[in-house]
């Protein structure tokens, strides 16, 4: 007979997936570039990077908002909100979720976000200045939001249950789907559509990373610009994009027959409480997160067959979170594999944790490691197994999600493959 608690705790599955990314348009395209090695990671087309130092991101080539959305609609939302509803059509289409097999009042919302509608904020302080006030456009707060992207997701699919945003910066995807299980374990939702998404690239956020001399500047040779944990990395790409799970109560799937591709077994957040947007050198606000979220789960270190990284390509974060895995693990960090997404997508701040979300449970579906790419020069301050370059076949049964945001706020997400 299935389980359906677990360590006191309603278990809590994943049924469905979706993703629009710098690799595709899909779950199935988006991991099949992970697992090739192939970059996402281009020329700037979203915003004229002329006279900026970093002319490079990650984007979602060719995205077509009105192949998801209905015309009338899509001008009325920002791009963060478009790629999130075409994202979540995929992941409830994969889930068999609908109307006639979950109550509306019993489905929720909790998505991440870390900047809401940077283009269409600047697009309309544009024209504030060039033509008046009058003149903006009247749907100009409903697009530009944080939360618009739930509410967005809510209207579309009729989840009339929990709903909720969370705006951690680079945690925040991760973040939400911690607490979308939390509202099922709860009992407030049957299901949650969760994860996150981000579409910020414009002159706004490329100048005020720019100033902050954060992001690389790799412009003549874009594939190789994101290199985490190698010592030649100079900083991040900036990228968007949306990364959707549907996550339900397993006896909620059980009753309707869905497929289970995964288990969220455990979940953290901690603060390093040290700096506005430098990480803690020595990990240990990170390491808390991965202790806590081990502690959750009832699992320890040498159970964990995969860490997803943060990842980010920047020299402090990536010593960082090295030192936090080696705080948590002990002797078991130099056994475990690690890799970075973002080594091929760039880093899409508060919808990275929901595009890695996917990866993570590709990975124990799968059996392959996706790898991290551009990893060249060993950093001695990086000696970890970080995958580098090619994937790798591998029994995966339990896997970590770091995510690391500034102002110190981490969150850590436990992916376990489905056992009755």
């Amino acid at each position: 007979m299935t389980e359906l608690v677990r360590n006191g705790k309603a278990r809590v599955v994943v049924t469905g997936m979706g993703a629009m990314t710098p690799l595709g348009e899909s779950v199935a395209e988006f991991w099949d570039g992970l697992v090739a090695g192939r970059s996402g990671v281009a020329h700037m087309t979203l915003a004229d990077p002329t006279g900026y130092p970093a002319q490079i991101s990650g984007e979602v080539s060719g995205f077509d908002p009105e192949r998801y959305i209905e015309k009338r609609e899509v001008r009325r939302m920002a791009r963060f909100s478009q790629l999130a509803v075409a994202a979540a059509a995929e992941a409830m289409a994969d889930a068999g979720l609908g109307p006639e097999s979950v109550d509306g009042d019993r489905l929720g919302v909790v998505l991440g976000n870390g900047n809401g509608g940077f283009p269409e904020i600047e697009a309309n302080v544009r024209v504030l200045v060039e033509k008046g006030g009058m003149r903006m456009s009247p749907f100009f707060f409903p697009m530009v939001l944080p939360n618009m992207g739930s509410a967005n997701v809510s209207r579309r699919f009729g989840a009339r249950g929990p709903i909720s945003t969370v705006v951690t910066a680079c945690a925040a995807s991760t973040q939400s789907i911690g607490d979308a299980a939390a509202a099922i374990r709860l009992g407030h939702a049957d299901a949650v559509i969760t994860g996150g998404m981000e579409a910020g690239i414009s002159q706004l956020g490329l100048g005020g990373f720019a100033v902050m001399r954060a992001l690389s500047t790799r412009n003549d040779d874009p594939p190789a610009a994101s290199r985490p944990f190698d010592a030649d990395r100079d900083g991040f790409v900036p990228a968007e994009g949306a990364g959707i799970i549907v996550l339900e109560s397993l006896e909620h799937a059980l009753r309707r027959d869905a497929q289970v591709l995964a288990e969220v077994i455990g979940y953290a957040v901690s603060s390093d409480a040290n700096h506005q947007f430098q990480p803690d050198e020595d990990g240990a606000g990170a390491a808390r997160a991965i202790r806590w979220a081990l502690e959750d789960a009832g699992i320890g270190p040498d159970e964990v067959d995969y860490i997803n990284a943060h990842g980010t390509s920047t020299p402090l974060n990536d010593a960082s979170e090295t030192l936090a895995i080696k705080r948590a693990f002990g002797d078991a960090a130099f056994k475990v594999p690690i890799s970075s997404t973002k080594s091929m997508i760039g880093h899409a701040l508060g919808g990275a944790g929901g595009m890695e979300a996917v990866a993570c449970v590709q990975t124990i579906r799968t059996g392959i490691i996706h790898p991290t790419i551009n990893y060249t020069t060993p950093d001695p301050a990086c000696d970890l197994d970080y995958v580098p370059n090619v994937a790798r076949k591998a029994s995966v049964r339990t896997v970590l999600s770091n995510s690391f945001g500034f102002g110190g706020q981490n969150a850590c997400l436990l992916f376990r493959s489905y056992e009755q």
